[in-house]
């Protein structure tokens, strides 16, 4: 089987009997070693004993406000505070899957953003455990990591956006390079049936561009799967989601917007409101989600189709949220994650 994302620490983890992820010593221990969490150089002897003791020795040991309120600097008191709250959030659940899911239904922890979506990496890394395309994974990145979107001879390409910052910056040190060049993304390899196996040796990486296509393209069946595989691994649904090219409902049942440029654009046409004049060009991808057992959906959506809708915002951003895939539902009723 072929490994992909191992910056996520999924084989840190162990498993339940459902399948599901438990938290571990190690997993705790290489949380803390990552760069955003390391205390710099100039950090107060306080922050220095408390990172110690929890990477070294003890991640688990309770951390008390005095402790963290002890800290010289304003920045590393508020970053410490929501890193033990996400810890505790995550130790108080029987696994990184209920543990999202209680963050997605609206848990009163207040988590960061960047916490958020490395912790739907895991997740998903579980979910997709055993998937050998590739179209299906890179597309799968939208979930976790934000997209920059160029329209570039014809085709859509959306590109890692913290990658696409680090090839920009290059850019301005070469006054050339910026004149002559096409889109900073050009200069990243596309994703296609040519390179497609050298994507598990990069996964990590996050340098290649997914050509977005139409609604029959593999990057979009792709995310597709991705969707269809995150929804059965959380909350033990089955559906089919399906690429489409507009929406062909005049009296939607339901929709869920995958981001929230999508939700408000969603909104307005859900409530009669007319939306502004280039919100049709934010809307990047629209999906017809259709659940197996209709016995599991509200009696007023039934067997009518739900409609996913993707968009960017106006600086040309995809920022995924896929934590609307399993709130967002029209469920009977809320499905538990041990």
């Amino acid at each position: 089987m072929k490994d992909f994302w191992v910056s996520s620490g999924h084989h840190l983890l162990d498993r339940n009997q459902a399948g599901h992820l438990i938290v571990t010593d190690p997993f705790l221990k290489a949380y803390l070693a990552r760069p955003e969490l390391l205390p710099p150089e100039t950090a107060c002897e306080a922050e220095l004993r408390l990172h110690h003791e929890l990477l070294m020795h003890h991640p688990r040991r309770p951390v008390g406000e005095a402790e963290i309120a002890a800290m010289q600097d304003a920045d590393a008191r508020e970053n410490w505070a929501f890193m033990i709250a996400f810890r505790d959030h995550l130790l108080a659940f029987p696994s990184l899957e209920a543990a999202y899911l209680a963050l997605a239904r609206g848990s009163a922890v207040a988590i960061p953003p960047l916490f958020m979506n490395q912790l739907a990496q895991v997740v998903l890394r579980n979910a997709l455990d055993g998937e050998n395309d590739p179209f299906v994974l890179r597309a799968a990145e939208l979930f976790y990591r934000p997209q920059r979107v160029t329209a570039h001879e014809g085709a859509l390409l959306l590109a890692d956006a913290e990658t696409v910052e680090v090839h920009e910056q290059n850019r301005h040190a070469s006054p050339l390079l910026a004149m002559l060049g096409g889109p900073a993304v050009t200069e990243l390899d596309i994703l296609d049936e040519g390179s497609a196996e050298a994507y598990f040796a990069r996964s990590d990486a996050f340098d290649m561009v997914l050509d977005l296509g139409g609604p029959g393209s593999a990057a979009r069946r792709g995310l597709a799967a991705a969707m269809q595989a995150w929804i059965r691994h959380l909350l033990g649904v089955d559906v089919s989601v399906e690429p489409v090219e507009r929406i062909e409902d005049e009296d939607w049942a339901w929709f869920v917007g995958l981001d929230a440029e999508a939700t408000r654009i969603g909104n307005a046409l859900w409530t009669g409101s007319e939306p502004d004049p280039q919100a049709g060009e934010r809307v990047v991808a629209l999906f017809r989600l259709a659940f197996s057992d209709v016995g599991e959906v509200q009696p007023q959506v039934g067997a009518r189709p739900v409609w996913l809708i993707m968009a960017m915002t106006q600086d040309r951003t995809i920022r995924m949220k896929p934590q609307n895939l399993v709130a967002g539902l029209p469920l009977r009723a809320a499905a538990a994650v041990s």
